[in-house]
């Protein structure tokens, strides 16, 4: 029998008008038969992508999907191939990536492409890395990005009413879809040109929102996706989180477990597709830390493939930095730091290879997976196999599940006895052969460290300069005005000046008494000044932007004036009605005067937008010679001090960072450019900052006499401040006597599930990063050794053996070291703990350059 397969149109001439848009989709042929059960490998004369309920088939080839979330702005276009390079080699075969209309069109009608920007370069990159190409074009994006990516302009058109049935949104949504549309087949990148872009999306996570605009939100939704299909691509379009995708457009899956939380596409034509499967949880500024391990993410990505899943995305594959101003409301710098590569770019051990080590094993299962015929053999609540077949062809896989997550079980499957660890699915390709099980990690690990740069950090000498407090401004109004729509996302900035004239009458009568004032701020932060003097520094949270404080005040007779800095952090990414949002200063009571508490919030304010120190670029070279510079006094700072140093290029060619923790609030930019926010002073319940090293690309850097700019809000700590080099140079490996080979011992050979080596064993694998060299062996013990990478222990039952590993790995760039007791307890008197099995070895070492 025949697979009937979706084909998406396609046209020379992107159709724009509703009503021409439905005509076109109602001249699309239905369907198109396939090379479907009998041949995987398509006629090749398919040019384009179509899907069934089973699959993609792309190029007339059904295929399944590994793909991984690298945005483009957050990396630098120097590292876009290295990036590309380590996906590749994790197993990847696919990138998504949103595109970000507010970089790109930051002015109305003004456009930019150029740099980190360029994503025409971007998705050309990913081609010519062998990869396809998901193109989210949103517009609205969340993606924990500065105002969801909607350019701030928009917000200002007026009768606008974002993500609903709004002519004006659609208007402005409908040209600007239409231009990146336009820009991708201008350059031959869509799947159905010949490029790598198989799957576009519109729209993004809409039931969210829906049921704020109810008819007006299914209507719009209708038009997303009518309007997408009608541009004719040639690639399916896609909706995340929107169970009711209208038409040909796909719903696919967003979260940690689709495989239990997906109720399945809304139509039986449609392909299981994830769209998010979230690496890790991003993080905000003062949140606790929390990780994903990799053992669930690689639990959740089998178990979806054994349920018919065909494609999956990881959010994010690397999540790269929040550079300037880009960060949504409270979003730290450092994006998914936790994914498989990390903030710089290097291979986070073992989340990149285990998952590298699952593609493998679902790639040596792809003919049952996508040709075979499923059924699901339960046993109990927690113990169930799921087997693809097609015994007429010889080809089956198996997926036995277990989902107890305290207990191992063990499962008899065709005769066989095979022990399943907890919460965990091990997968035969050719329903016999274990090759991988998603608890046990064969894969190596990694530790990262931060070490000071000696020539980066030699001879630093910082001076610094201080903002002037207004006491008048460009604007006057009787009340504050909202800070979004004064300052227009130009600034994180906006001073507020209002001021009293108090008598001896106004005074409280005993000395000791201070008046006291109290504040309301709708967010994000807030300096207060008195008469010219810094007095405190308050915030909101991520949950709740607004907060209100009191601070005792001296006051004097005659003029007061009260000088308020509003400060934001990011604009919001989320939410219905996003563009009636509010922050800033709401009001403001001066209490305990002798005469009765003082309401100023209609007392008349000036307002002055930004920092002197961003209108004069001090920042740059010539924008600093603006400003008188003086060395800084020892300890901690003044309030808004601006500080300026010179340094030359770390040695080496790692990854580099800079230091924070004991500085407050604000800005570091390098030559001229902004690195990011830091906030160093919104401290997480274990007492840390969310964040204390930023990255620095060495994309920034000259190799000598770099020109560092710190911007700093409440008086940190300025010869804390030191640039450190980024490494992942200590490996290790923890491996069991009952673990799997390594998924590579095996191939396909035609039907078959053949072994690369004689009776596959299970090693400890150690390699180098680079070109280097392992160095020093820091920790090998067998038995039961406990912990992690870097902080491996060992008790009664646990036996060193440094000196066998060390004869096998020193000075090579990778190294095996066999699971084998004859190798392992040659110089050992005797086991300590015989009845301890399976054992294990956890192996700790050190690489670096021969040199």
């Amino acid at each position: 029998m025949k697979a009937s397969a979706i084909v998406i149109g396609h046209s020379s001439t992107a159709i724009r008008s509703l009503p021409e848009a439905i005509l076109f989709i109602s001249a699309i042929p239905p369907t198109v038969h396939v090379n479907g059960d009998d041949d995987d490998r398509g006629s090749g004369k398919e040019m384009g992508v179509a899907y069934d309920s089973r699959s993609l088939l792309i190029h007339g080839k059904r295929e399944l999907v590994f793909s991984g979330s690298i945005h483009y702005p957050r990396a630098q276009a120097e590292d876009w191939d290295d990036l590309l390079l380590k996906a590749r080699k994790g197993g990847l075969n696919c990138i998504q990536t949103y595109v970000f209309w507010n970089i790109h069109e930051p002015v109305k009608g003004q456009y930019d492409f150029t740099g980190n920007r360029d994503v025409v370069s971007f998705i050309k990159k990913i081609g010519e890395h062998g990869m396809w190409a998901t193109l989210r074009v949103g517009p609205f994006i969340q993606a924990e990005w500065n105002h969801g990516g909607l350019p701030y302009w928009l917000k200002e058109e007026k009768g606008i009413i974002f993500r609903t049935d709004n002519p004006v949104f659609k208007h402005y949504m409908g040209q600007w879809v239409s231009k990146v549309v336009d820009m991708m087949k201008e350059n031959n990148l869509y799947a159905s040109q010949g490029g790598p872009i198989i799957l576009s999306q519109i729209e993004n996570e809409y039931d969210h929102i829906k049921a704020a605009f109810k008819k007006a939100g299914d209507s719009y939704i209708r038009w997303a996706g009518d309007f997408g299909l009608s541009l004719g691509t040639g690639v399916p379009w896609i909706m995340c989180k929107q169970k009711n995708a209208p038409g040909q457009v796909i719903n696919a899956c967003n979260g940690r477990h689709c495989a239990d939380t997906f109720k399945g596409p809304n139509s039986p034509t449609k392909p299981k597709l994830w769209t998010e499967n979230w690496t890790a949880q991003y993080r905000i500024f003062g949140d606790t830390p929390s990780q994903r391990p990799v053992e669930d993410i690689a639990y959740a990505v089998a178990h979806w493939f054994a349920k018919n899943g065909s494609h999956v995305n990881y959010y994010m594959y690397y999540g790269g930095t929040n550079y300037g101003r880009s960060a949504a409301a409270f979003v730290t710098t450092r994006y998914y730091d936790d994914a498989p590569l990390d903030e710089f770019g290097l291979v986070r051990e073992p989340k990149w290879g285990h998952l590298r080590d699952l593609h493998h094993a679902l790639a040596l299962s792809r003919k049952a997976l996508l040709w075979g015929r499923s059924r699901i053999e339960g046993y109990n609540q927690h113990l169930e196999t799921i087997i693809y077949e097609k015994p007429e062809q010889g080809i089956c896989a198996a997926f036995l599940k277990n989902n107890d997550s305290h207990v191992g079980h063990t499962i008899k499957f065709r005769g066989k006895d095979y022990f399943i660890p907890k919460k965990s699915v091990t997968i035969l390709p050719d329903c016999q052969t274990v090759i991988f099980n998603t608890e046990q990690i064969v894969a190596q690990h990694s530790a990262r460290f931060f070490s000071r740069s000696e020539i980066a950090n030699k001879n630093l000498k910082w001076e610094m300069t201080t903002e002037s407090i207004p006491t008048v401004g460009n604007y006057f109004h009787r009340s504050p005005i909202e800070q979004y729509a004064m300052v227009k996302d130009t600034s994180d900035y906006l001073w507020y000046t209002t001021s009293i004239q108090l008598d001896i009458l106004d005074m409280p009568m005993r000395t000791w008494l201070h008046p006291v004032l109290e504040v309301l701020g709708l967010g994000h932060s807030m300096l207060v000044f008195v008469n010219g003097e810094f007095v405190g520094t308050r915030h909101g949270i991520k949950r709740a932007y607004s907060y209100s404080f009191t601070l005792p005040i001296k006051l004097n007779e005659g003029i007061n004036t009260l000088t308020f800095l509003g400060t934001t952090v990011g604009m919001p990414d989320s939410g219905a009605y996003q563009e009636h949002r509010f922050t800033g200063l709401k009001s403001v009571l001066v209490k305990g005067l002798a005469t009765g508490d003082l309401d100023l919030s209609f007392n008349g304010f000036y307002h002055t937008i930004g920092l002197e120190g961003e209108r004069h670029q001090y920042y740059t070279e010539e924008g600093a010679k603006k400003a008188k510079w003086r060395a800084p006094n020892k300890g901690a700072g003044p309030a808004l001090a601006w500080y300026k140093t010179y340094f030359d290029a770390p040695e080496g060619d790692s990854p580099v960072g800079i230091y924070m923790e004991n500085m407050t609030k604000g800005m570091v930019w390098v030559n001229g450019k902004s690195i990011g926010r830091y906030w160093s002073s919104f401290l997480t319940e274990y007492n840390k900052p969310s964040q204390s090293e930023y990255h620095v690309p060495r994309a920034f850097l000259k190799p000598k006499d770099n020109f560092l700019v710190i911007f700093d809000e409440a008086g940190g700590f300025i010869d804390s401040v030191e640039i450190r080099i980024v490494s992942r140079d200590t490996i290790c490996s923890f491996i069991g006597e009952n673990y799997p080979a390594h998924v590579r011992s095996w191939k396909r050979d035609n039907k078959e599930i053949t072994e690369v080596a004689v009776d596959p064993k299970p090693h400890a694998q150690l390699d180098c990063p680079g070109k280097k060299v392992i160095i020093a062996v820091k920790h090998a013990a067998f038995g039961a050794p406990w912990g992690t990478c870097g902080l491996y222990k060992n008790d009664n039952c646990t036996m060193v053996v440094n000196k066998v590993v060390e004869e096998l790995c020193l000075g090579k760039e990778n190294c095996e070291v066999p699971i084998d007791r004859k190798v392992l307890m040659r110089d050992q008197k005797g086991d300590p703990c015989p009845t301890v099995t399976p054992k294990h070895l956890a192996i700790q070492v050190k690489c670096s350059y021969k040199n």
